[in-house]
């Protein structure tokens, strides 16, 4: 009798350790899916605020701002969710919430296009552009926001880094015509030209800009031709000079 208490007591005890171990497995899981979800909306707060701070100089709309404000916002949710009674989760929440009021306060404000003044700061500002559709179409797959709402912001921003690689080549187009470099020049310019080219719905911009590198190209074209006819005209009367001096009579010593 006493062998058989003394085995049910061995057999409870392994099953009491099986279950111990794997609410401990379960909990570890647990646990590491929850730092996992965690870091990521750490992740896509930290990002959506980089990018944020990126378009404080950008011609973007207040409805984009607010578009990505709402995702930290659901981030900062989520995260508070995982993490209870965390007042700096709640504060963030609340300064988040006072931004988006004061987009209501003041929709239509937009800062005008400026070109970075430096090339690492143009291939920033594009990265930055580039970033903003990647994230309003995540948005748009997770249904927060509407079909129209992304064609139209997608839209702008697919124009704006349109114009950032315009623009960044009629500088550089001008700074080869600074120099005398009209061929170098010209190749600036018609790559600008073949990007607006390529658009199906051009804009006022595309329009204006068309004309003017067109405008640009043909006094290229111009100066390469007179430059051209100059070179010539000077290597005929090198070639002139050369032949004078080879048949003028020899001087007498």
């Amino acid at each position: 009798m006493t062998a058989i208490i003394i085995i049910i007591l061995i057999v409870v005890l392994v099953i009491i350790a099986i279950v111990v171990n794997a609410y401990q497995q379960y909990k570890a899981k647990i646990d590491a899916e929850r730092r996992a979800e965690i870091a990521k909306q750490r992740t896509i707060i930290d990002e959506t605020e980089n990018v944020l701070m990126a378009t404080s100089q950008m011609p973007i709309t207040q409805g984009l701002i607010r578009i990505l404000l709402k995702r930290i916002q659901r981030a900062l949710q989520v995260t508070l969710e995982l993490t209870p009674g965390s007042p700096d989760l709640k504060q963030n929440i609340l300064d988040i919430e006072a931004r988006l009021k004061s987009i209501d306060v003041d929709p239509d404000n937009q800062n005008q296009f400026t070109l970075p003044e430096t090339d690492k700061m143009i291939i920033q500002y594009i990265q930055a552009v580039k970033k903003l559709r990647v994230m309003i179409r995540t948005e748009r797959s997770k249904g927060k926001i509407d079909g129209n709402t992304f064609m139209e912001q997608d839209k702008q921003l697919e124009r704006l880094q349109l114009k950032v690689n315009v623009e960044t080549l009629i500088r550089r187009g001008r700074g080869a015509q600074q120099t005398n470099m009209l061929g170098s020049a010209r190749q600036y310019f018609e790559k600008a030209v073949t990007a607006l080219e390529n658009q199906v719905q051009p804009d006022e911009f595309c329009q204006a800009r068309l004309q003017w590198l067109k405008q640009q190209l043909q006094e290229i074209q111009e100066n390469l031709k007179n430059v051209n006819a100059q070179d010539r005209a000077k290597k005929r009367e090198q070639e002139r000079d050369e032949l004078d001096e080879l048949f003028a009579p020899k001087k007498k010593w």
